[in-house]
């Protein structure tokens, strides 16, 4: 049924945007021929002006150097999702483990590195799971200093770029605790950031990822001084009671508590403006609304911010009282698009639910018609409260499915699998967007991994062509009633399991076996004692907050419970009085876990493609082209070739009529010719790539560089930088 998904709408659509460009001067054009920022420029569009590598010779690309670093943790399932940066022929990048290293553009020789950590304790696999580093951001003043700067930990770190040394001014011997500005409140609460941030002058912005359950810090936006750390300004994304958009929120006494609403995915500064373009996610917790009814400003908006000042010039959010995390999914895209005869100088940002926005940068006026629809809030959920409307752009229409019914259903499945699948599905709620959470399930679809996801896309500025990679994979989430607390006297089992369902249950599932991207904790206790583990909760790793708000003995019994320690499961346990902050972060509901809607074999219950490749054109808002990206080894070996893969990392394209992507976990290494879809080239890499390939020019030598982590679905984990380039023969040609 998908034998013939590549569509036919090139030579009609495709032709009208040809036109067009080659009325276009070639001088007007900015230059596109650096990789200095995480994105290629500071417009985020991932496009390369170099074209010596084109459509007629990329099949002659050759591995031109290997960079290992040396840190991979297969046990732990360690990735790297960095897209490096490429500063006067040194490539800046970073490791599995965080270290930022700097390395010879033309060789891949090592010139320094540069560790955050000193040693990787506790929990490893959550470590690599999820505090990951999506790129660094490069700072000079022009006059010989220089600065890399990017998150580790809890940490903004500052680093001498020519030597790998810490910026002994910058914040305390050169890191800013992400915690500051926040409130003595959130100071235990966990904290990092994976994405790059962004330098404005000599401002260096950044965002922030925090927990997703109640114990949430506040997803605040700030600025800091590139030479002190000293913060200039910070807008909150979650306002106080009083402040503009506190109105949003029915109760505004729990503004103080809330957490969320933060900039995970990055965002993109206009220079020539001085706007800060800021995406932000749903307020805590994702799932469930009941403690934070209202619309919910700011999160899940773009923020359009004065980059100097902090200041909000507009907003628009994207999802009211969002309760299904679906939140945008990366830093938006700065494109000049030519509607009624007129070039506009506008943002786009791509969603996990499949659309595509487009907003004129300074008016935040949308290009495309945005309608208001009803949707569901019929919810058996106490407290919840859903909003009625949600905004849909009436173009471009979305780029991946937006709804699982009985016909969706994989038909690859054997009899028995494809019976039990369609069983399940009539048991859920199901069949469009935007359905309430349930106690019987819900399906997510699109999934909460997108649709878009953290890649991005890329924008042609030639062409008016956007490239966004996009996940098809339905998820199932249940709602659960939390236990009601026993007037009687418990034991460290009773207080342990409740604590467990509380706090952990969302991750790591009701069976310990984990969920999505967070590991089991079966076997856990052959590496902790209580003690051990006691000490980890309390510290805190990867993902997993600090719990240093829960009372030692409420600690010991969750201990007792997911170490199975028998003698201290039956002692007695001694409740206290929750405080108000603790009264407010307990919920009548618990999640069933991140869990994909796979069959029981462990197959996609949704039919292909699981993994696609789109283009749109911006200029007129419709699709030109559309194939599947990646390929699955046991249904290829059926003869079913166009399947495609869940994907992770974004798109690069070239002037020479070039698309490059990793992203897919068969560990393929791809290019495809970007005015057509059509695949040109492709290689098998050391590792799966979940990156963003760079593009640059050493030496009049073009080079594609992407980093080879694995470590996701299921892949192997790597530890290689890989760069391609033309044989010298046919270069010099």
């Amino acid at each position: 049924m998908h034998q013939h998904i590549k569509s036919c709408f090139y030579s009609a659509v495709f032709g009208v945007v040809f036109l067009f460009v080659s009325s276009c001067s070639e001088g007007t054009k900015p230059d596109f021929s650096g990789w200095e920022v995480a994105g290629g420029n500071a417009t985020l569009n991932k496009y390369s002006t170099l074209d010596q590598i084109d459509t007629a010779n990329v099949h002659l690309l050759e591995i031109a150097w290997q960079y290992h670093t040396g840190d991979a943790d297969t046990a732990a399932h360690s990735q790297i999702q960095c897209n490096p940066i490429v500063v006067d022929g040194v490539l800046y990048g970073t490791s599995p483990q965080l270290k930022l290293f700097a390395i010879d553009a033309a060789t891949g020789e090592e010139k320094w590195t540069y560790s955050p950590f000193e040693t990787i304790e506790g929990d490893r696999e959550s470590h690599f799971g999820l505090n990951n580093n999506r790129g660094v951001a490069y700072w000079t003043d022009g006059k010989g200093t220089s600065r890399i700067f990017f998150g580790a930990g809890p940490f903004l770190h500052a680093v001498d770029a020519d030597t790998g040394k810490p910026v002994e001014t910058f914040g305390v011997n050169g890191r800013k605790d992400l915690h500051d500005g926040l409130g003595e409140e959130f100071a235990d609460l966990f904290i990092t950031n994976t994405s790059p941030p962004s330098v404005y002058k000599n401002l260096v912005l950044s965002g922030t990822r925090v927990s997703e359950a109640m114990d949430a810090a506040p997803g605040h936006i700030r600025a800091y001084d590139v030479h002190t750390g000293e913060i200039k300004w910070m807008f909150r994304t979650i306002p106080r009671a009083g402040e503009p958009g506190s109105e949003t929120w029915d109760d505004q006494e729990v503004l103080k508590w809330t957490g969320g609403g933060n900039n995970w995915m990055g965002m993109t500064i206009d220079h020539e403006r001085g706007i800060a373009f800021v995406p932000t996610g749903s307020a805590a917790m994702d799932f469930y609304g009941g403690k934070r009814t209202g619309s919910n400003l700011y999160t899940d908006c773009l923020l359009a911010l004065d980059a100097a000042t902090g200041k909000l010039l507009w907003h628009f959010q994207y999802i009211h009282h969002n309760t299904w995390d679906w939140d945008p999914s990366s830093a938006p895209v700065l494109v000049t698009v030519n509607k009624d005869g007129r070039d506009i100088d506008a943002v786009a940002q791509t969603t996990k639910t499949g659309f595509v926005f487009v907003f004129n940068r300074e008016t935040g006026e949308s290009l495309f018609p945005i309608k208001e629809m009803p949707v569901d809030t019929d919810t058996e959920l106490e407290g919840e409260k859903l909003w009625p409307t949600q905004p849909f752009p009436q173009k471009p229409a979305p780029f991946v499915r937006q709804s699982f019914t009985e016909k969706d259903i994989n038909p690859h499945l054997s009899e028995e699998e494809y019976e039990d699948v369609r069983q399940r599905l009539a048991s859920y709620k199901t069949g469009k967007m935007f359905m309430p959470q349930s106690k019987q399930g819900t399906v997510i679809f699109p999934g909460f991994d997108g649709g878009a996801e953290w890649g991005g896309p890329a924008f042609d500025p030639t062409t008016g062509l956007l490239y966004v990679n996009a996940n098809e994979m339905a998820w199932i989430l249940e709602m659960w009633e939390a236990e009601e607390e026993e007037e009687h006297a418990i034991t460290y089992k009773e207080a342990g399991q409740a604590l467990y369902q509380q706090n952990c249950m969302a991750c790591h599932g009701a069976d310990r076996k984990g969920s999505g991207n967070y590991p089991t904790l079966i076997g856990i206790d052959a590496r902790y004692d209580a003690k051990a583990f006691t000490e980890f909760i309390e510290a805190g790793r990867g993902m997993m907050p600090a719990f240093r708000h829960l009372a030692d003995e409420e600690k010991e019994a969750i201990a007792a419970y997911v170490l199975n320690l028998q003698d201290d499961l039956k002692k007695p346990f001694q409740r206290r009085e929750a405080s108000p902050i603790e009264a407010f972060r307990k919920l009548p509901y618990n999640i069933s876990g991140y869990n994909k809607f796979l069959s029981k074999s462990g197959n996609p219950a949704i039919a292909p493609p699981w993994g696609t490749l789109n283009a749109i054109n911006l200029h007129t808002g419709e699709h030109v082209w559309k194939t599947v990206l990646g390929e699955e080894a046991w249904l290829k070996s059926q003869g079913v070739e166009e399947t495609g893969t869940e994907n992770y990392g974004g798109p690069a394209i070239t002037k020479g009529g070039l698309l490059f992507i990793g992203a897919t976990k068969d560990g393929k290494f791809r290019a495809f010719n970007k005015r057509t879809g059509e695949l040109l080239w492709e290689t098998t890499l050391p590792n799966a790539a979940f990156a963003t390939p760079a593009i640059y020019e050493m030496g009049g030598k073009q080079f594609v560089v992407i980093a080879c982590g694995g470590g996701k679905l299921g892949t192997k984990s790597g530890d290689a930088y890989v760069a391609f380039a033309l044989p010298d023969n046919v270069r010099n040609q």
